[in-house]
């Protein structure tokens, strides 16, 4: 069995961003010669996620309109116990719970095997400092 574990960076500017990483993850199935397995795609931080979805501007403007309003920012520890604790983040874990910590992927003849439109993204709901995410990639 092959395998290859990568780790992918990233120091989002803002607050909150989205960055398709699916060009990085094709690349790294194609380091790692595996043809035919899975790739573990996970965000190490309790305040970033991984997901797949369609990359269109609008689904992503949508996405953070809907989680402001699920899980607005709030510093104070008015809304939020967490961020009684000196914290002001506790909206960001709440985002990346619903957002999703990791996806698992096939590979297939050496591709990521999706359906129309799919993609892989890195949510980030705390940024303005560095940030893993692992992938892992093992198979034939």
């Amino acid at each position: 069995m092959k395998h290859l574990r990568k780790e992918l960076w990233f120091n989002i500017p803002g607050r909150r961003g989205f960055v398709n990483i699916t060009g990085e993850v094709e690349d790294l199935i194609q380091q790692s010669g595996v043809m035919n397995g899975l790739v573990l795609v996970n965000a190490m931080h309790i305040t970033a996620s991984v997901f797949i979805n369609d990359d269109e501007g609008g689904l992503l403007h949508d996405y953070e309109e809907w989680l402001e309003k699920l899980a607005p920012f709030n510093a104070s520890g008015d809304v939020y116990h967490h961020n009684r604790t000196g914290e002001d983040n506790a909206d960001a874990h709440m985002k990346r719970q619903i957002m999703g910590r990791e996806v698992v992927v096939a590979i297939t003849d050496g591709r990521l095997d999706f359906g129309p439109w799919e993609q892989i993204f890195y949510g980030e709901f705390d940024g303005k400092r560095r940030k893993r995410v692992l992938v892992k990639i093992i198979g034939e």
